[in-house]
């Protein structure tokens, strides 16, 4: 930041008053989006940075915010961090990222507040937080919570709908002519809420086809690393009847499923086709080019800070009301029986259709089985030498379809 820069500077810049500038960095207020962008293009350009002391003392508001995560290697968390520090960013706010390892006692002192004295609010990605425990966070902190298990706590929460997701992809893999359908992610753990959604529209869509639900098909996983993947996929193809595709609740799983099939001697899509779930940035440059379901994260960063905002604004409000006396109801200051429940904020996904679900359309084929070695030339039943081979069909296009972020043994979370 330049010296001298301040709010008068970016209002010069951008040609508005200084309240607008405040109300844009801040996220408050009303302005329209126009002016929202000019605001913050004179903001980069100048190098305005705001002063996180004075604005404490004037408003009650530090400006930094917290996102907790179960970990940070995941690629899933780490994009959706980065997506959220920049929305952060747009509101003029920084943000501070920690990661939980999926423990119990961090994710309850980071809703309850027991965290650097400077944070205005956090963000906070659950795996084993216990409602009970966590009952009074709402009452200490703004708190905003991600993922796909639903939270009896008084706070947002920010989710995609998994059980629709799971089930589209699921149905893609049908469209394709495949009928033995693996699905890779079932837990069985207290808080395994992303296995119980995906799972459950794996299962509606198999129903909806007439095809049996089948366990063996869906071998439990202990977390959501490329290991895990591999591992299930390696025990699914030793079946004997494999799976001709395969449903994996998260990219990194996906990548592990790839790994095996090949390891195996098979192909991807022709003997196995694969799906997976995030959409992370290797998804686009595996080989073959992996199939998955696109969680908006651009905009579960913007539902999720915006609400964060939301709340920390409302609880400047009620510290006012504390001491002008005006309090009636409870620690949010709504009277009792007129509080609506917490917020279900849905983020949109797309399925995303890339080369590694394949073109097979027309009937079933058998199930993929390892090759065996060839009998030798001359020996009986040996193969007349075939002749070459057509060229493979082009790759099918991209396609994508619109639509409306886990539970491990520590210390190795899933989402």
């Amino acid at each position: 930041m330049r010296a001298g820069i301040g709010l008068r500077e970016v209002a010069e810049r951008a040609g508005v008053s200084m309240r607008t500038v405040s109300n844009v960095v801040r996220g408050t207020g009303r302005f329209s989006e126009v002016t929202r962008v000019r605001v913050l293009r004179a903001v980069d350009e100048l190098g305005y940075r705001p002063n996180t002391a004075a604005r404490r003392l004037r408003t009650g508001r530090s400006g930094v915010l917290l996102l907790a995560v179960p970990e940070l290697t995941m690629p899933y968390f780490a994009e959706l961090a980065g997506h959220l520090l920049r929305q952060a960013a747009a509101h003029g706010c920084t943000l501070l990222v920690e990661a939980t390892g999926g423990r119990p006692r961090t994710e309850l002192d980071l809703a309850l507040g027991r965290t650097d004295p400077l944070v205005d609010g956090v963000i906070l990605s659950p795996l084993a937080l216990d409602d009970r425990a966590a009952a009074r966070a709402a009452a200490r902190t703004p708190l905003v919570l991600l993922g796909e298990r639903v939270h009896d706590l008084p706070c947002p929460h920010v989710t995609i709908d998994n059980t629709g997701a799971a089930r589209e992809a699921t149905e893609h893999l049908l469209a394709r002519g495949r009928r033995r359908i693996a699905a890779v992610g079932r837990q069985t753990g207290p808080h395994a809420a992303t296995s119980a959604t995906r799972l459950t529209g794996y299962r509606q869509a198999l129903g909806q086809a007439g095809i049996a639900y089948d366990e063996t098909l869906a071998p439990a996983v202990a977390a959501y690393h490329r290991a895990d993947g591999a591992d299930a996929v390696c025990a699914l193809l030793d079946l004997p009847e494999p799976p001709d595709a395969v449903l994996c609740f998260a990219d990194a799983m996906a990548q592990g499923a790839l790994h095996a099939v090949r390891e195996r001697g098979l192909t991807t899509p022709d003997d196995v086709a694969v799906v997976g779930f995030d959409d992370i940035e290797e998804a686009r440059y595996s080989a073959p080019p992996l199939t998955t379901v696109a969680p908006d994260k651009a905009e579960i960063a913007r539902l999720a800070v915006t609400a964060l905002l939301e709340r920390i604004d409302d609880r400047i409000d009620d510290r006012i009301d504390d001491r002008s006396g005006d309090r009636s109801g409870d620690p949010l200051g709504v009277p009792d029986g007129e509080r609506p429940g917490p917020p279900l904020l849905t983020a949109g996904h797309r399925l995303v259709v890339r080369a590694s679900s394949g073109p097979r359309t027309a009937g079933r084929a058998g199930p993929p089985a390892v090759p065996a070695a060839p009998a030798p030339p001359g020996a009986a039943g040996a193969p007349a030498p075939a002749a070459t081979p057509a060229p493979p069909p082009p790759s099918a296009p991209t396609r994508s379809t619109a639509g409306a972020g886990r539970t491990p043994r520590p210390p190795a979370p899933t989402r």
